[in-house]
């Protein structure tokens, strides 16, 4: 009996359980942080994005859906948004694919490679244009001569934004436990069976993450396209240049009536992304 009276006694106490709607007490360092947080990110962010909003409805909803509903204005975002679209399913194989080789294969010039992917964050954006220009402009040394056409907006996306998912995917791939997958490999699992319910699961919101940058640094780019294609109006001419035209041109409200569209369409975007790197999680 006082064996089992010292095993009681000696037995530790869980700890209490947090009652459901308990707030948590924050010490006054962490106050200071969240504020000082919460102000840098409202004067970055938040405040930046009302008074875009604000301004786009200076002449009523009428004249917004004016401005929105202009053929030339209605060709620049058609065309941004739907090369964004195409890269960033691009990007999405090819970068998921030179993530991979970086960290599972082992070759010569590995090295070289990974520091080449960073380039395109580094060098200019018109460096970039007029890089891509000499390459696959009049005079192509690779005889492409796509400057001026909708390749060129498409070349251009794919430079700039072709680091972005590489570099969220490849850490996670690094991070990936090899037993798991020698394990489903030898109780018979194909490698692509393998890829489908273990690696990609796990990938998943690195490449939602990734994705979702590229998309959205693909619909605001401007200095890589400005020379590249040309700018024609109903052609090449993306919504970053008729928003400068818009500002030439004295007309603010116009500017940000689409600038504030383009901001839609990146939310609605992202939360798609969001979404489907949700359900793919949950079905591995």
């Amino acid at each position: 009996m006082a064996t089992a009276t010292l095993d009681a006694t000696a037995r530790p106490t869980p700890p209490p359980r947090r009652r459901a709607g308990a707030r948590s007490t924050l010490t006054a360092g962490s106050s200071l942080g969240l504020g000082i947080a919460v102000t840098w990110f409202s004067l970055l962010v938040l405040i930046p994005l009302t008074a875009i909003v604000a301004t786009s409805a200076g002449r009523g909803w009428s004249g917004y859906i004016v401005t929105i509903t202009n053929p030339q204005t209605m060709a620049a975002i058609q065309l941004t948004v739907g090369q964004s679209l195409l890269v960033t399913g691009i990007n999405i194989v090819m970068g998921t694919l030179i993530a991979w080789v970086l960290v599972r294969d082992r070759f010569w010039g590995k090295s070289v490679l990974d520091v080449i992917i960073d380039i395109p964050f580094a060098l200019p954006t018109i460096v970039a244009g007029l890089v891509l220009l000499g390459l696959y402009g009049n005079g192509s040394p690779i005889g492409l001569d796509w400057a001026y056409t909708e390749r060129a907006v498409m070349l251009a996306l794919a430079f700039v934004t072709l680091p972005f998912i590489v570099r969220t995917v490849q850490p996670v791939l690094e991070e990936l436990d090899h037993d798991v997958e020698e394990a489903a490999a030898s109780l018979g699992a194909k490698r692509l069976t393998i890829f489908r319910r273990i690696i990609l699961p796990s990938l998943a919101p690195a490449i939602a993450a990734g994705a979702a940058l590229s998309f959205a640094r693909a619909i605001a780019e401007y200095g890589s396209l400005v020379l590249l294609s040309g700018n024609k109006p109903f052609t090449t001419e993306v919504v970053s240049v008729r928003v400068l035209s818009f500002i030439e041109n004295g007309s603010t409200e116009s500017a940000a009536a689409v600038a504030s569209l383009m901001l839609a369409v990146a939310l609605f975007v992202i939360v798609v992304l969001d979404v489907v790197q949700r359900r793919v999680s949950r079905r591995g």
